[in-house]
């Protein structure tokens, strides 16, 4: 048999290409029993369904959603907060029939994902945006919505956590303890990692800036002696030299706060390679309440962000975002959504030594 078209399936089951055609893409128009008849023949016939391009041209919509995120889009899987978070966006959108594209901050010799892979929106998560890929999205256009970043599109919505209030109680957690001698372990896109020259301007990012912003509101006027470690990316290695480096200082911290709680677990993990006792010798507070926090020895005193509620905010978001951009749609206020955090104690905190 040759090619199995719409106008095969149609001849076989005696209705019309156009019924063939809405069995697929607008069931709605047909009776369950024929859409049934329809679909069985396509299935004995080898037909997987209308062309996705020609589909897309005819719908007017891609059905995907783009992401940008950070320097590679292999960091989605590294990082758990992220993984977690995209997760909480894929399940939100999955009823909606959306679905999520990982773009490439740099584009490739020949093809340019921002530039050519169809999209309805894009997510902007947490990344530069003077590069190339979110020049293509923001000359295409499309609905964006920023997350974990300030918008820099007047048209554009964002879902933000309210860091400053959590990193000031972690810091503050630690001063009420008597802790006087801080480290702070942010990260630093394009900086060099090591000591940061002046803790109160450390970090690259609002994510890494508001946390630092909110651990010196409480430790600048308490007078601490703070030191600023720099960290290229919230990854494993990273984290470990971050950790090793505060810890092996000639006048060592006696509590760490940490911009992850995957940058806690390698505190942590160093001190137990040092012969340090968390949280006798050191004390060590995370950020984000992942499962990590929990499974570390001691458990982590961390910063909780709702990873759901992102989620579904940013889904809720993107949809709308979409359906505001759709032709004759009523002109729409983009929307600002700011998602809580609170200071959870665990047992990886304890009073400065003596």
């Amino acid at each position: 048999m040759g090619r199995v078209t719409l106008q095969t399936i149609a001849d076989k089951v005696g209705v019309s290409r156009m019924t063939v055609s809405n069995a697929f893409s607008r069931p709605d128009q047909l009776s369950a029993e024929l859409r049934a008849k329809v679909l069985a023949a396509a299935d004995e016939l080898g037909y997987v369904g209308p062309d996705p391009a020609a589909r897309i041209l005819a719908r007017g919509s891609s059905g995907t959603v783009g992401v940008l995120f950070t320097q590679s889009p292999a960091n989605a899987f590294r990082d758990p907060i992220a993984a977690e978070f995209f997760a909480s966006v894929a399940e939100e959108l999955a009823p909606t029939g959306l679905a999520l594209a990982l773009l490439p901050a740099k584009s490739a010799a020949i093809r340019d994902a921002a530039r050519d892979v169809p999209m309805d929106a894009a997510l902007v998560y947490a990344c530069v945006t003077d590069t190339t890929a979110f020049d293509w999205l923001e000359r295409r256009s499309l609905p964006l919505v920023f997350v974990d970043q300030a918008p820099t599109v007047e048209r554009a919505s964002s879902v933000l956590l309210d860091d400053r209030p959590g990193a000031r109680a972690a810091a503050q957690h630690v001063l009420d303890l008597g802790h006087r001698r801080v480290a702070l372990l942010t990260t630093a896109w394009g900086e060099q990692p090591g000591v940061a020259p002046d803790p109160a301007t450390a970090g690259v990012g609002l994510v890494s800036r508001e946390r630092v912003e909110g651990w010196m509101s409480a430790l600048g006027p308490a007078g601490a002696d703070v030191v600023a470690v720099h960290m290229e990316d919230n990854l494993e290695a990273d984290a470990l030299e971050a950790a090793r480096t505060a810890l092996t200082l000639p006048d060592r911290p006696t509590a760490v706060l940490c911009f992850s709680d995957l940058v806690a677990w390698a505190v942590v993990r160093v001190a137990g390679e040092l012969g340090l006792d968390v949280p006798r010798d050191v004390s060590v507070v995370g950020y984000d309440d992942s499962a990590l926090s929990r499974t570390v020895v001691p458990p982590l005193t961390t910063v909780r962000q709702d990873l759901a509620a992102k989620g579904r905010a940013a889904a809720r978001a993107i949809e709308h975002a979409i359906a505001a951009a759709a032709p004759g749609a009523a002109p729409s206020t983009p929307e600002h959504v700011v998602v809580p955090t609170e200071l959870v104690v665990r047992d990886s905190t304890g009073p400065a030594p003596a």
